[in-house]
């Protein structure tokens, strides 16, 4: 099997998460600058077998859009284009932050390393694969 991997989307950064091969197990993989994130995808698809990049959708609290929404959409259509072959599904990512914030108090995860945005990100987009595997 081809791994999935999820991406929280975000104006600075956006983290990325991945499944393993058996399409069990998700993992936080890596954060990247987002001007730097198409790029980045491309290499690792050259790389890995990947079958579908899942992307976080993000919500209002009554579920209409948020403003950066606009940008994901922009994002969306460059890598339709950079890369066809791999299909996009998206998943509410409402509270995936304050999630991704309370796992790393519950983990033990030092007040230093917590203010860290960068590992936020990452912790979130695994939150977001998890849903993803748990609700298919």
């Amino acid at each position: 099997m081809a791994r999935i991997l999820a991406i929280d989307y975000g104006g600075k950064r956006c983290g990325i998460a991945v499944t393993d091969e058996s399409q069990i197990i998700a993992s936080g993989l890596t954060t990247i600058d987002t001007q730097k994130l198409l790029e980045w995808l491309k290499a690792y698809v050259s790389e890995e077998e990947v079958e579908l990049f899942i992307i976080g959708e993000p919500k209002r609290l009554h579920g209409e859009s948020s403003e950066s929404e606009k940008l994901i959409q922009l994002f969306l259509e460059k890598l339709g284009k950079t890369i066809p072959d791999i299909p996009v599904k998206r998943i509410d990512e409402r509270f995936t932050s304050k999630i991704a914030f309370n796992t790393m108090i519950a983990s033990g995860i030092s007040k230093k390393k917590r203010q860290n945005k960068a590992l936020v990100d990452q912790i979130s987009a695994t939150i977001i694969l998890q849903d993803y595997l748990y609700n298919r």
